[in-house]
């Protein structure tokens, strides 16, 4: 009797775990630390081409404070693209378009932190180019926030297609 017992009891443990994991699975539980903007991967390429779209920062320290790196994205169609919006995978992330005579416009930011994010409603003629400044900052998430980390800021035209910009970082306490 006592080893039917223990079978019993093994069985149903197993099949506890496996309920467990399995409800766990189905939830959309990931270990994964990269955030993408939700609807970002639906839509199609942007006409806007960058020369560069991965920047990696390396390694940082949370104590020297916010990191900053400039991208350039180009109009290289014959007609006039307006960039209608402008969205970071993290509140960590903010970024400004660069207009031709240096002034900013934004931050433009994650959706659904602390408000509305603006539209962007900035037209890149034909042939031109602008600057996107993306600011990441290390102390946003606190001490839990060391580890590699990968952020997005995603533009999206007048035609619907969507241009990514990623950054990397390793943040050091």
């Amino acid at each position: 009797m006592k080893s039917n017992t223990i079978s019993i009891v093994a069985i149903v443990l197993i099949i506890f775990v496996a309920l467990f994991v399995w409800g766990y699975a189905s939830k959309g539980g990931t270990t994964t630390s990269v955030n993408v903007v939700p609807g970002s991967s639906s839509t199609s390429k942007s006409v806007l081409t960058a020369p560069e779209t991965l920047y990696d920062f390396g390694t940082i320290s949370m104590k020297d404070g916010n990191v900053v790196k400039e991208f350039v994205v180009s109009n290289p169609t014959e007609q006039d693209i307006t960039v209608s919006t402008v969205l970071t995978s993290c509140m960590c992330t903010t970024a400004f378009l660069v207009s031709p005579d240096g002034n900013l416009k934004g931050p433009f930011g994650m959706p659904g932190h602390g408000g509305t994010v603006p539209p962007a409603n900035e037209v890149i003629r034909a042939g031109e180019s602008r600057n996107v400044r993306v600011v990441y900052d290390p102390n946003a998430h606190g001490p839990a926030g060391v580890g590699m980390v990968y952020r997005f800021v995603t533009l999206t035209d007048s035609t619907g297609g969507t241009l990514d910009l990623e950054i990397k970082v390793n943040v050091k306490p």
